[in-house]
């Protein structure tokens, strides 16, 4: 969920906001982003974010960006439409890997 100014308001592994009452595939009545998770930190920041004790929403989503918003930083976004893997879990990483090598053999005509 994002802000007027694109910054995030809320992250989520469950699609937010939850459209109440809507009868149908309330899903396709709203933009839903997907999360890319590419950041960049200023020292002073980065320092800081690292004293930061685990809170509550992180601990229910599993997102430490929520320990970020739920301390008043900001965190700045930005729209594509670049498809991308997510990669969480070490079966996520071999997928991503073996995609890439694929990618790899025929981006250089081998096999």
């Amino acid at each position: 969920m994002l802000n007027k100014n694109a910054e995030a308001l809320y992250f989520s592994r469950s699609p937010v906001p939850f459209l109440r009452g809507s009868s149908t595939d309330w899903t396709t009545q709203h933009t839903y982003f997907k999360h890319i998770g590419m950041y960049a930190y200023r020292t002073d920041v980065l320092k800081k974010i690292t004293q930061l004790a685990v809170s509550a929403l992180e601990k229910a989503e599993s997102l430490e960006q929520l320990r970020w918003l739920e301390n008043g930083f900001k965190i700045k976004t930005a729209e594509t439409q670049i498809e991308t893997l997510g990669i969480d879990t070490p079966e996520d990483l071999e997928k991503a890997n073996s995609v890439l090598k694929s990618y790899l053999k025929f981006s250089s005509g081998i096999g």
